[in-house]
This record gives C-alpha cells, structure tokens and sequence, in this order.
C-alpha cells in the first residue's frame, strides 16, 4: 500500500485498537439511550481488545526470546564439562539436558510444577552465582579460583547469562499470553450469557448506526480495500505471533495452507543472517529461515481464499440485513462494524478463521432453501468439525419442513469433502478421516491457549461435557424456532466451543464473530419460522399454487 499511498505505515495494533474503538463508538453507540442493550453489546465487542493485545504482544515477545535463546546455545559446546561442578549444579543441568531443549510448553496437567526451562534457569544461575563468586574473589587461593573457572570457562559467561535472560523472557512472554486468554474467555462467557438471553428480548427497538447508508458503505469499502492489499503484500510465515495453529483435528488440505500474518512491523528485531548461519536442528520450529516457509503456490491459494472469504462474510451479512432484515442500513453497518473491531485487523490473514466463518454467513442467508443451507452447514462442519455440533440446533429448525433437504445437502457436501481425502492414496485415508473430525479421545499433552499455559487439561472433559449439553437442548428449545433464535443459538454454540478448543480458545473469534453482530442488528424475527418460509416441495410456491388452482378446475 505504500507504492500508492505516500509513506504509508501500517498502524500497529495498539494504535489500532484505540483509533477503531473511537470509530465504533462514534458511529454505534446509542447517545440518546444510554442505558440500551445496543450500548452494552458495543462495550463487550470493544472489551476483547485487550487480550487480544496481550496475546499478540505475548507471541511476539515469546518468539523473539526464542531466536535469541537459540543463539546463546549455538554458542555453547556440545560436550559441556559437569565433572567440576558441584552434585547439585550438575544434577539440574542433567535434567536440563535430557528434556528437549526447544520444548518451552508447561506440562498443561501440572501447571505449577518445575518445567524443563526452569530446571536449566536454575542450573545455569547457579553456574553463573559460582563464576562470579570465583572473578569477584582476589584474596581465594589461586587454585580455588582456576578451579570455579575452568569447570565451566569464563568465555562462556555470556552465552549461559544471554540463555538464561532468554528462558526468562520466554517465561514472562508465556505469562503474558496465559493472561490475555484468561480475559478473552471471561469477556466470551459474558457474550455467551447475552446471547443466552437474546430469544427472551422480544422488544427490539430500530436503532441505526449514527451515518447515512451511503456513508458506512465508503468507511466499509476503504476498510476492505486496506485489510485486503495487508494479505495480499504479506510473507507467508507459518505460525509465527498471530496465535496457535488450528487444532490438529480439520480437514488436512485447508490445514496445509499457510498463514499469512498481516504485521510486518513485529519481525523488524529479527537477524535473518544470524538464524541461517545457526545449525538447523539448535532453531525452534517457528524460527526456521524463510526457505523453511510454506511454498508460494500455497501463499497464492491461502491469499485467494482468505480475500475470497471476507468478501463472502462482508456481502453475505449485507444481503441478510437486506433481505431477512428488511434494513439495508442495519446490513452495512454490521458489516462496517465487522471491518472495525481490532480482532479483523490482527487475524486477516487466518483461513481457519475466516472460511468457516463465511460458510455459517452463507448458511444463515439461504436458510428459506433447506438444501443449499445444508449445503454450506456441511462445508463449514467439514473444515473445522466445529460447526458439527449445530446440527442439533438447524434440524430442529427444519423439522416441519425442510429437514430432508437440509439433511441431504450436509451429508452430499460432508460426503464430497471425504472422497477429496482419497486423493493422496488410500493408505492414509483412516487417518485424515480422523483428523477431519477429530475422531480421538480429549487430549491433556501439547497444547495450547490456555490449557497449555497454565489451566489443568483435565477440566477440560467438564467443559466438553456441558458443552455436549448445551447443543442437545438447542435441539428442544426454544420450542418454536424462528431465524431470530437460529442466529444467536448458534452464536451461542460458536462462543461456548472457545472453552474446550484445545488450541488456543478464545482466539477463534471470527467462527461467532459475524452471527453476533447479526444478532446485535437483527429486528424481531417472530414470523420467521420454517413452516411460513420454507415451501413445502421441490416446485416454488407460485407453481404449486397455479398447479393445484388448474386440478381444482
């Protein structure tokens, strides 16, 4: 974007979050009604920047004290002497040594036991306390003090002390991260309990955003304009700040695109000539040097997808409003509101965030057609397996009429989507079936997000529990559904699977993020409901209509 916009710079996220949060009380908040639910659910969407920074910040931090963590052990030698060190020194740099030297992931079932970084921070101190105590000594003997010194060797001073700065900030960094997921999900289990509420707020008063239609289509589309050439002049780096990598449960060819991290400005600090000449086996996996990334076919296709989805999501959530709403305005807005929020700008580049976000969008618009409905229900559910478990919730919404064809197109689409799996052979073709959805006992070892910064992975089962049983009573209530409660039921199930995801929940905004909002804009949908939209066979009503006027006749 600089080549066309003189000395353009990229925003960095804090400075966006204030800029945009400006902007999205400026243009949504409810002045005149201070007190309205429109002002509370603008205060929530607002109260998830935060974390977000902190997680962001948090990675990047991490990320750099890795790099710097592997050059001081680059330093090192491989055969380090312990046979002049005293037993206790000598035992926690064993420990240390034995456990993988990249690994900086707490054990997530015991979170405040001693880790593998621990342990070499405390050898390595105590290394450090004896060097120090040995130079800082001039009336010892000359023996005790050759004795401190060469056990180790003074030239390696600096390398254990810049290791052990880096295990540190390494820690402080992981700790950063623990405490923006710890406030993405508080802030999440607020949505979920607005959304809970929703169905019960019959009285929906019209509150439009404080700018003309014509208005919020201009901020709108410069906004997209912006966010779209950050993805398309991004470096596909696999997984670097912009959070943990998708559960190893999904559809595989949409796992192996890769992510396309949209700012630039966190790597500056970075010394690619220092990384390349390191051996590569000493390099954490997330520092591995640009030859390393994903191909640039697979850029090329994740840059199309990921334009092709917010597109999807930002016209798909126009039509609703115009169309289902009947309020073109409360259409653009939502949207220019999606554009907004911090949370869009950070995690542009996200195919798993973002495609099976506009699956549901898409869904949600063609719900007056059972099969095409069930069509992009599928496709989302296929690429994530998250959405799997609305199928409660959207069957009992078309149980009068429509559930065959609703049926049919999730099970076609699902279908589809396993044959695709045999395309790279059928020895493999069991076990891409069980990572598509995600056929395999909970796991308590190497996670991420909060179960594996410090939560006990074992309350996760409860979680998954309560989970299960939220989307089975979607499937009795509310009993009449209409799109009003199919909206914001499965907003509140998108919300709650935040809790158990297993590798960075709380993060995954986007997948509830489009279905909120709609719920934030929509009027009252009362007479929405199956049976007055949906036609009851394959012939659109006006030809059944004419069909059985000419058999009367």
């Amino acid at each position: 974007m600089s080549e066309i916009l003189f000395h353009y710079k990229r925003p960095d996220p804090a400075t966006w979050v204030y800029l945009s949060s400006f902007l999205t009380i400026g243009l949504f908040f409810v002045f005149h009604r201070f007190w309205s639910i429109r002002n509370l659910d603008i205060v929530l969407l607002l109260l998830l920047a935060p974390g977000l920074l902190m997680v962001h910040n948090g990675r990047r931090d991490e990320f750099q004290a890795r790099e710097r963590k592997a050059v001081a052990e680059a330093e090192l030698p491989s055969d380090l002497d312990l046979s002049r060190l005293s037993e206790q020194t000598a035992a926690l740099l064993a420990a240390a040594d034995n456990s993988p030297p990249n690994s900086a992931t707490p054990n997530s079932s015991t979170p405040n036991s001693a880790t593998p970084n621990s342990a070499a921070a405390e050898a390595e101190a105590a290394v450090l306390t004896a060097l120090q105590a040995a130079e800082a000594d001039s009336t010892g003997s000359d023996d005790a003090r050759s004795e401190g010194l060469t056990a180790i060797g003074p030239e390696l001073t600096g390398a254990l002390s810049q290791r052990l700065e880096a295990i540190g900030a390494i820690e402080g960094a992981r700790r950063l991260q623990l405490r923006g997921f710890v406030w993405l999900l508080a802030i999440q289990i607020l949505i979920l309990l607005r959304l809970l509420l929703d169905a019960a707020m019959v009285r929906r008063p019209l509150l439009a955003p404080n700018l003309t239609t014509g208005g919020l289509f201009f901020i709108g589309a410069s906004l997209a304009i912006f966010l779209m050439a950050n993805v398309i002049g991004s470096t596909a780096r696999q997984q670097l700040e912009q959070g943990p990598e998708l559960s190893r449960a999904g559809y595989p060819l949409m796992q192996a695109l890769p992510t396309l991290p949209t700012r630039t400005e966190s790597y500056e600090s970075l010394r690619p000539t220092t990384v390349r000449a390191l051996p590569a086996d000493t390099l954490p996996a997330d520092t591995l040097p640009a030859e390393a990334a994903p191909g640039r076919a697979g850029a090329v296709i994740a840059r199309i997808l990921v334009i092709a989805a917010h597109v999807s999501v930002l016209v798909g959530i126009v039509l609703i409003g115009y169309r289902h709403f009947g309020n073109l305005r409360a259409g653009a807005g939502c949207a220019l509101l999606y554009l907004l929020l911090p949370y869009t700008a950070q995690m542009t580049g996200r195919v798993d965030h973002v495609l099976p976000a506009a699956m549901l969008v898409w869904a949600v618009l063609m719900y007056r057609r059972p099969l095409v409905a069930g069509i992009f229900l599928g496709l989302a559910a296929g690429l994530v397996y998250y959405p799997l478990f609305l199928l409660p919730l959207w069957i009992s919404f078309y149980w009068q009429r429509g559930l065959k064809r609703f049926n049919f197109g999730v099970l076609i689409t699902i279908g589809t989507l396993m044959l695709l799996l045999t395309l790279g052979g059928w020895e493999e073709f069991g076990d891409r079936l069980r990572q598509m959805f995600g056929l395999w006992l909970p796991r308590s070892q190497n996670l991420e997000g909060v179960w594996g910064l410090g939560w006990f992975a074992i309350w996760r089962l409860p979680v998954l529990v309560a989970f299960l049983l939220l989307a089975g009573f979607y499937s009795i209530w509310p009993a009449q559904k209409n799109l009003g409660t199919l909206i914001s039921c499965s907003a509140s199930l998108m919300v709650a699977a935040q809790f158990w995801h297993g590798y960075g929940g709380g993060l995954y905004i986007a997948w509830f993020l489009p279905l909120l909002l709609l719920t934030i804009f929509r009027p009252n949908l009362e007479d929405r409901v199956a049976l007055k939209v949906i036609g009851g066979g394959s012939l659109p009503s006006s030809r059944r209509a004419s069909n059985s006027q000419t058999e009367a006749a």
